[in-house]
Parts: C-alpha cells; sequence; structure tokens
C-alpha cells in the first residue's frame, strides 16, 4: 500500500513475485492491489530466481528490489529518481533502513565482507564489516546494501546476469553489488530516501537462520575469494559461539506490555474497535504534533498511528525521532482494519486484526 502512494504521478508497474506462499498472500493482491502484476510460481524458487522472474516482466528503465516487510516514504522513489539523474557509471543504490522501533540498521550500507572482515564480525569486531566513512545521514559511495531495497537500471541488472540464482536466500544481495563495482559501476547510499524495513522481525534469528545465511556466504567465498581450511574451521566455531550467546541473550529478553495505548487518528469508530479487540483503554490523539511526548518518558507507551490520517513519511520521521524512549509503534495502513509492527528486532512483527 505504501508504494501505490509513493509511485503516484509516476510512470511505473508494481510486480508481485509469490513464491508458492501457503497464505492467502496471492488472494490478497487479487482483490486489493488490482492493477499489481502478480506472478504466482507454483515451487518455492529462492529470493534470487523469485526477482528475477519479476524482473523479466519489468518494462521501466529502473526497477526496485524490495521486500514485502517495508514501509516506503510517499516521497522514496522520487527522491531516489532525482538523486541519480546525471550519475555516470551507476550501479546499485541503497538508501537508509530503519526498524520497528525507529532504530538505525547499519547494514543500510555495508564493505564487502571479505573472509577476514566476516570472521572479525562474528567474533565481535563489526568496524570494518559496515560501512563507516559514511555517517547514516550522509549519502556516498558505498559497496554493498541488502536486498530489502535495491534500486538499479533495468538494463544494468540485466548485463550483469541479475541475482545469481546458486544463492537461495541470503548473500545474492552482497554478490550482485560485488559484481557491479567489478565491473566499474558505482553503487551509493542514499541517506534521505528513509524506509521502515521490519528486518528480522520477519525471520527467526535461530539455527536454520544462521545455517543458511553462513551457507549462502560460503558460496559468495568459494566464487570470489579462496577460501582455505582454517578458515572454514574458524567460520563454523565462531557460529557455533554466536548461536550459544544468541540462545542466552533471547532467554534473558524480556517483552515489554505497554502501560498505555494511543491512537493518532480522527477516528473514533475504529479506536472503539481497537480497544474491544485488543481489551486496553485507548486515547485519541488528533492533534499529535503539538502534543508534548515528553510527558511520556517515564512510561511505556505504544503508539498507533492511522496511516488514512498520517503519512508514512510523518511516521518514519516521527519514530526516528523518538526512538529509545520507551515507545513501541504500530501502523494502521491506509484503507485496512489491521495494525502491522513490531517492538523488537529479537521478535517476529505481528499483524492484529
Amino acid at each position: 500500500m505504501s508504494v501505490q502512494k509513493a509511485l503516484e504521478g509516476i510512470d511505473s508497474e508494481i510486480i508481485v513475485v509469490d513464491n508458492a506462499s501457503s497464505d492467502r498472500s496471492c488472494q490478497m493482491v487479487k482483490e486489493r492491489f488490482k492493477e499489481a502484476i502478480l506472478i504466482e510460481n507454483q515451487n518455492n524458487m529462492g529470493f534470487p530466481k523469485g526477482n528475477n522472474i519479476g524482473v523479466s516482466k519489468a518494462k521501466g528503465k529502473y526497477i526496485c528490489i524490495l521486500n514485502p516487510d517495508t514501509v516506503v516514504a510517499e516521497d522514496t522513489f522520487s527522491k531516489v529518481l532525482e538523486f541519480v539523474q546525471n550519475k555516470e557509471n551507476l550501479g546499485v543504490v541503497g538508501c537508509k533502513l530503519i526498524d520497528g522501533t525507529g532504530n538505525f540498521l547499519p547494514e543500510s550500507k555495508r564493505n564487502v565482507p571479505t573472509p577476514k572482515i566476516s570472521l572479525l564480525k562474528l567474533l565481535g569486531n563489526d568496524k570494518s564489516y559496515y560501512a563507516n566513512h559514511l555517517s547514516e545521514n550522509q549519502s556516498g559511495k558505498a559497496s554493498v546494501f541488502v536486498g530489502a531495497f535495491m534500486f538499479v537500471e533495468r538494463q544494468k541488472y540485466l548485463d550483469l546476469k541479475g541475482f545469481d540464482e546458486d544463492f537461495f536466500m541470503y548473500g545474492e544481495d552482497i554478490d550482485l553489488c560485488y559484481r557491479a563495482e567489478k565491473s566499474g559501476l558505482e553503487n551509493y547510499y542514499f541517506s534521505d530516501a528513509v524506509i521502515i524495513h521490519y528486518k528480522g522481525e520477519s525471520t527467526l534469528k535461530d539455527k536454520i537462520y544462521f545455517e543458511r545465511f553462513y551457507g549462502a556466504m560460503n558460496i559468495f567465498y568459494k566464487k570470489h575469494f579462496k577460501t582455505n581450511f582454517l578458515l572454514d574451521f574458524c567460520t563454523n566455531v565462531a557460529i557455533k559461539c554466536f548461536l550459544l550467546f544468541n540462545s542466552f541473550r533471547k532467554n534473558s529478553i524480556v517483552k515489554k506490555i505497554p502501560e498505555s495505548y494511543i491512537f493518532i487518528s480522527e477516528d473514533e469508530e475504529f479506536r472503539l474497535v481497537l480497544e474491544q479487540k485488543m481489551l486496553k483503554n485507548i486515547v485519541l490523539l488528533k492533534d499529535y504534533k503539538n502534543y508534548n511526548f515528553n510527558l511520556l518518558d517515564k512510561k511505556s507507551v505504544e503508539i498507533i498511528f492511522d496511516n488514512n490520517f498520517v503519512s508514512n513519511k510523518e511516521i518514519i520521521a516521527f519514530m526516528q525521532n523518538n526512538k529509545n524512549r520507551n515507545f513501541t509503534f504500530k501502523i494502521r495502513p491506509r484503507t485496512t482494519n489491521f495494525l502491522i509492527g513490531s517492538n523488537s528486532k529479537e521478535e517476529k512483527g505481528e499483524v492484529i486484526i
């Protein structure tokens, strides 16, 4: 829904690729997004192949690979289109990603994860892993971006032969960015475009996740670097240690329950529905721009945004400006009767109907 709004006034098309999902995703797209081009794969072909199939149907000059667990601002694509004008040797463009709590995701911009850099990151030293020569609010050249948002000229994507389908999930975005740079193209991080990525909230960081992720990285290393027994051994040991540490950390996390709820909207009827469904007292707040949220600093508050009343751009700005204040955030997408969001990167996001 946020994509539709962000594409108003832009000659564009929306292509949705479904990899044999087991829920009602396809039916929902057919009912709510009739103008979208829906590709229904009969099997889960993996992230790279699914996207390559989608790009093969595209007709525009540019393509944007976008995850379904993202929310874009109304001016995201217009800003990116303006940014790429007159850029010579343009490769892949990434944007600023924030999570469901408003915090910056450092993987928005990364360096090429050589075996040494990746091993250091596994051991807790990520200084060289992220593109720290740029601040989160500073645009400039960077090497690697995540597949949640990748903007590139369609013909250049095709010239690079798209995502490498030897990958199934994870690693293909690193590989594409690296091959773009090796071919002489220049990749850019664009900080003025900010989107929400419910990163990890859609994928639990369990043993299967780590096995898939580092399995993908092994494909990347074998393709582009020389590997050896010592590196493989150290990597496997580091993964096991990280999994052990992660299990202890997860057990120590206590899920916070908000003390109060604020619904930023003019829809009193839906506020009453929320109260009935959630069994919580929910305060309707219309003039949120003039409200002093500092009064809530000592409370755990869930703020629910009505996208019919507040733009995604305003929601994203509010989340960034009020991160780390004991607030959690949910969004009611336009023309819907449900909420989306997540309270922590350590748990899956949720849809409240």
